[in-house]
C-alpha cells in the first residue's frame, strides 16, 4: 500500500505534523456479486489535524452506495460497516503505520 498526501514531506515535518494530530487513515469499500461479497481497504491517507475527509472518501462510500449491497448475507452487513467507518474520517491506522516505518528503518 502506499501513503497518500505526504508529497515529499521530510520525517521531521510529518512527526512536526503528528504531533499536531495528524493521523493515517483508510477509507473501507465493499462490492458484492450476488453471493459473494468483497470488503476491501484504500490506500492509507495521510490526514492533517483540521483537514476534512469528506472529498477523500467520496469515491469509496459511493462505490459501497452502489456496488456493495448485493451480496447475500454479507452484502448489506458489510456496506453499513463500511459506510460508518468512511462516515466517521475513516479508520486510524496511525500507530500501525508508525511501527511500520520504525521496523523499516532498523
Amino acid at each position: 500500500m502506499k501513503i497518500l498526501g505526504l508529497n515529499n514531506m521530510s520525517v521531521n515535518e510529518m512527526n512536526h505534523e503528528l504531533e499536531k494530530g495528524a493521523r493515517f487513515v483508510v477509507f473501507e469499500f465493499c462490492i458484492s456479486v450476488l453471493i459473494m461479497t468483497f470488503r476491501r481497504s484504500s490506500d492509507i491517507y495521510f490526514i492533517r489535524n483540521g483537514e476534512n475527509t469528506f472529498l477523500k472518501s467520496l469515491q469509496y462510500t459511493l462505490l459501497t452506495f452502489l456496488m456493495g449491497w448485493w451480496g447475500v448475507p454479507w452484502g448489506p452487513i458489510y456496506s453499513i460497516g463500511s459506510l460508518v467507518t468512511n462516515f466517521k474520517g475513516g479508520k486510524d491506522i496511525t500507530r500501525e503505520v508508525i511501527k511500520g516505518l520504525n521496523s523499516d528503518s532498523e
